[in-house]
């Protein structure tokens, strides 16, 4: 493994800062209102059920036949302000160790009251989940392997800062 240079790094960093970053005051409002759902694949809905709905204590709002293949479920979980994490199963499709990954997908960050936070990160130790925190952020695998990661900051700050 080569070095990397992290000086260059940090100087390709702060050109496209300057480039491209607005202050807050400048920067143009988006044109989405927000995530309608991201999908996800479950290879058992049951147990995807059980794990977002039983430990995560997101409620399923809906489930019916996925419209892009027949007898397939598409089902869907409430992460809050309006926001929803879906999923699908390919049931009589053999995907084998072939995972679709959506653009690369690395992880998806769910933000928490710290009190729920706390709640549900003993939940997690309580049913043996294994998770890994770094600050205040864990990060875990629900049972198909999507990495997850449950942050007690407020939506739109990361590290106490604005980000959004």
């Amino acid at each position: 493994m080569s070095a990397i240079d992290l000086e260059a790094i940090a100087e390709a960093r702060q050109r496209l800062r300057d480039k491209y970053l607005n202050r807050a005051a400048e920067r143009p409002q988006s044109t989405a209102r927000g995530i309608h759902h991201m999908a996800v694949l479950s290879s058992d809905v049951e147990r995807t059920i059980q794990f977002y709905q039983g430990i995560l204590e997101f409620p399923l709002t809906d489930i019916f036949e996925n419209r892009d293949y027949r007898g397939s479920n598409h089902f869907f979980f409430d992460i809050g302000n309006g926001n929803a994490l879906a999923f699908f199963d390919f049931p009589g499709l053999d995907l084998g160790d072939y995972r679709e990954v959506l653009g690369g997908l690395h992880h998806v960050a769910l933000s928490m009251e710290p009190a729920q936070w706390e709640r549900i990160k003993t939940k997690l130790d309580r049913e043996g989940i294994d998770y890994r925190q770094i600050g205040r952020s864990i990060y875990f695998r629900d049972p198909d392997g999507t990495r997850l990661e449950l942050i007690p900051e407020p939506l739109g700050e990361m590290n106490g800062s604005r980000v959004v």
